[in-house]
């Protein structure tokens, strides 16, 4: 996994940022303890992955 940016994660999943914002809602507790604050526009290896994997997100 790399480093991406809110953009190209949303792009991959075929939705806006807006709407990649409400889906990570959820799991704000859990990206808080990983670093994540909701200003970051390119999110770190490990913050990509959990993504991914919580939002079944194919990069």
């Amino acid at each position: 996994m790399k480093a991406m940016s809110k953009q190209e994660l949303a792009s991959a999943a075929g939705v806006s940022i807006d709407t990649l914002r409400r889906w990570l809602e959820p799991y704000s507790g859990e990206l808080q303890q990983m670093g994540y604050k909701p200003n970051m526009r390119i999110l770190p290896p490990r913050i990509v992955q959990f993504i991914c994997e919580k939002l079944c997100i194919d990069v």
